[in-house]
């Protein structure tokens, strides 16, 4: 009989590549929505699956709705990827976040307990948990949040292990670096500098506006990050594991390398003050040595490599 797995965040850019690794191995992909009105499926439409998904609508916040949801599909797995994830907006929006962040996955494992339920649970967790830490980031390094984003994660990432270590429940986080891809959002950093990279060598913008680009990132490449997701449920017992490239470049190297590729001049960009955050990470990168050796997941990518692929496809579905 065929698995089935419920994806929170089927939306994002996660939801949606994880929606197609798991329907190559015949899973049946259910994925999870606050309202069908809102919903936006064009990341599924991209990868061709939206009739092989079915959208089920689901508030998180509401523990019997999530009970109903579990008691009715009786899923094998559940990968939890539905977040307010940006840290910039948790600064403006800190109640939300970390009331949504935190409650969403508090009422899934919650309804896990006491359905009795045999499935197994994935929390996306983050690297902004650490905050400045000694690097590499590993499994074991100092959790340190420093804004609402990470705060709310870290909790959640706490409450996995609670859940886990207390109830018995298969539950496990992934404590994923960023990842990119073409089906990123629009807002996020990355996605960010080559759209308007385009736009400003088609001559309909003159400037890139950006906040603080000496800080650096460890990078890596959506579609890979899933597969260590999926492993990770498919081992005999449950543990947290840090998903990286276990490398960092900066901002300004990042937007070097666009500019590059597109022959657009440094003096394009503009520096905003408005656009730094309250408190900010000034280099991450993550240790991988768990993930390789446990689950068996290696990454060799490096992010220029990345880079290249994204705003190939960026131009490629501008024709």
């Amino acid at each position: 009989m065929n698995k089935t797995a419920l994806i929170t965040g089927i939306t994002g850019q996660d939801g949606a590549y994880l929606s197609q690794l798991l329907l190559r191995k015949g899973y049946k992909v259910v994925g999870l929505v606050r309202s069908y009105s809102h919903v936006n499926i064009w990341g599924l439409e991209y990868l061709g699956l939206q009739k092989d998904v079915e959208i089920v609508e689901c508030d998180l916040s509401d523990l019997s709705q999530v009970m109903s949801i579990i008691a009715e599909y009786r899923p094998d797995e559940i990968y939890n990827l539905a977040a307010q994830s940006s840290v910039s907006l948790s600064f403006k929006q800190p109640i939300g976040t970390i009331h949504f962040n935190i409650v969403s996955v508090l009422n899934i494992l919650e309804a896990i307990r006491m359905l009795n339920s045999a499935c197994k649970f994935y929390q996306a967790s983050s690297s902004e948990i650490f905050g400045e830490a000694m690097l590499p980031l590993t499994e074991g390094s100092y959790i340190n949040p420093i804004s609402p984003y990470s705060i709310s994660k870290a909790s959640a990432h706490w409450i996995t292990k609670n859940y886990r270590e207390s109830y018995g429940i298969f539950s496990c986080s992934g404590l994923l670096f960023n990842h990119e891809s073409y089906l990123r959002s629009d807002n996020f950093f990355v996605k960010k500098v080559i759209l308007q990279a385009i736009e400003i060598s088609e001559g309909r913008a003159d400037t890139l506006e950006v906040g603080n680009v000496d800080i650096k990132r460890d990078f890596g490449w959506a579609p890979r990050y899933v597969e260590a997701m999926y492993l990770m449920l498919q081992q005999d017992v449950p543990d947290d594991f840090v998903i990286c490239s276990g490398q960092s470049v900066s901002l300004r190297s990042v937007i070097d390398y666009v500019f590059n590729y597109f022959n657009l001049s440094a003096d394009r960009v503009v520096i905003s003050e408005k656009l730094f955050r309250p408190t900010e990470i000034h280099d991450i990168y993550g240790d991988n040595i768990k993930a390789k050796t446990q689950l068996g997941w290696e990454y060799q990518l490096s992010f220029y490599d990345v880079l290249k692929i994204l705003i190939e496809e960026e131009l490629a579905n501008k024709k």
